[in-house]
């Protein structure tokens, strides 16, 4: 099969599905090759840059979806009659990167890192669709683990996690790296977080 074929019919099923959809479902459902997919996707982005076409395809974590250009956000907007959506609170931003860098994390998890209760805040990010929840631990009381979704990547602009930004070293931790004797014999809990 020839690979405008291929193309066509990846485009069709991208644009049918209207959020981001697996590239290892459209693997299996044309029965090809992740990697045919991805490449019959960036030769479709380069013949959409061609055309400058007001669309192009946005890579999710494991994920691609259609979408329009940025620049045409407003006229999208005002065309659907949409509101932007409220800003996210500082404590909000404070929860979502708390678990954005630390995911799966448990609720308890958040309110230590906060140190307030967080349950309120955590709730708006799921019915934003920022978090969602990512199974239950096996200790007990069982408690629900959650993680960043599609949406949190879309929404910042990010193909996968893989691209936050590292985060900077607090003047505390700064000082002890400069003086490493100090911190020998002690454990690094940095990842079991």
């Amino acid at each position: 099969m020839e690979w405008p074929v291929y193309e066509r019919r990846i485009e069709a099923i991208i644009f049918a599905a209207g959020h981001p959809i697996e590239i290892a479902k459209i693997s299996q459902a044309l029965d090809i090759d992740e990697n045919i997919v991805k490449h019959c996707i960036d030769r479709l982005r380069e013949r959409y840059l061609k055309q400058k076409s007001a669309l192009d395809f946005l890579y999710l974590d494991g994920a691609v979806q259609l979408v329009p250009l940025p620049e045409y956000a407003d006229f999208i907007r005002a065309a659907l009659a949409l509101r932007r959506g409220a800003p996210l609170s500082q404590a909000a931003l404070e929860v979502l990167a708390t678990i954005a860098y630390n995911q799966p994390v448990t609720r308890a998890f958040v309110d230590q890192v906060r140190g307030v209760d967080c349950s309120g805040t955590l709730r708006a990010l799921v019915d934003k669709g920022l978090v969602e929840e990512a199974g239950r631990l096996q200790i007990p009381g069982k408690p629900i683990s959650y993680r960043t979704t599609q949406v949190f990547l879309r929404s910042f602009g990010l193909d996968s996690l893989e691209q936050l930004p590292t985060l900077p070293l607090s003047d505390e931790v700064a000082e002890e790296e400069d003086s490493p004797g100090e911190l020998e014999g002690q454990m690094d809990f940095s990842e079991l977080a």
